[in-house]
């Protein structure tokens, strides 16, 4: 298949809008109403509760994760190295702004995820115990995403792979773009006024202040 075609079809996969359609078709609720206005896992999370944020985050991965693996096997051994982080990169894009809902959407951080586990799983697995480890921390998703952001690309320069130099870039560029998406909350959290995780339940008060116990 022409890696052009599959371009287009990684930003169209990338582009459904999955925390939106799971919260009107099964909540009635439109995301982009309530919380941070965003169109990802933790504004589901926190609207609606982990029932809801679960199958939207491995959905999310998926959008990523597809096109970072299957779409070069469709597209043939010829096509360079190269072209799973454009595919990825394109589900990324259309993730963060979807064509099929006015170009809104989330902040990328799981279908990022989604494209190094199928490009650098290495990478995923530290990432995720850094992103663990600050919101047990901190309770601050935002900030566990940023760093589970910059570990990815420490991780992919430290540590040995065949991928060549594409990937690090790669790796580098995406981080510099998760925190510019994450730059109001930076300076939410510069100013402790960032939110917390405090419960997963829809009806509770599932985030509190910065000076809660």
């Amino acid at each position: 298949m022409n890696p052009f075609v599959l371009v287009v079809l990684g930003y169209l996969l990338g582009a459904i809008p999955t925390s939106y359609w799971v919260g009107k078709a099964v909540y009635g609720v439109d995301l982009r109403t309530v919380g941070s206005g965003n169109l990802g896992a933790t504004n589901a999370f926190r609207a609606l509760g982990w029932k809801a944020a679960l199958p939207v985050v491995l959905f999310d991965m998926g959008k990523g994760f597809v096109p970072a693996w299957g779409f070069p096997r469709l597209a043939g051994p010829e096509v360079g190295s190269h072209w799973p982080l454009i595919y990825g990169s394109a589900a990324i894009l259309g993730h963060v702004f979807s064509v099929w809902v006015r170009f809104r959407g989330g902040k990328g951080v799981a279908t990022s995820a989604g494209v190094f586990l199928g490009v650098a799983p290495w990478a995923v697995l530290l990432a995720f115990t850094a992103w663990i480890l600050m919101l047990l921390t901190t309770r601050i998703v935002s900030l566990a995403s940023i760093v589970a952001a910059i570990v990815a690309p420490v991780a992919v320069i430290l540590i040995p792979h065949e991928a060549g130099v594409a990937l690090p870039v790669f790796a580098v560029s995406l981080a510099v773009f998760v925190v510019w998406a994450h730059r109001a909350n930076l300076g939410r959290i510069l100013r402790g006024e960032e939110k917390r995780i405090s419960s997963a339940r829809r009806g509770d008060s599932k985030a509190e202040g910065p000076g809660a116990p």
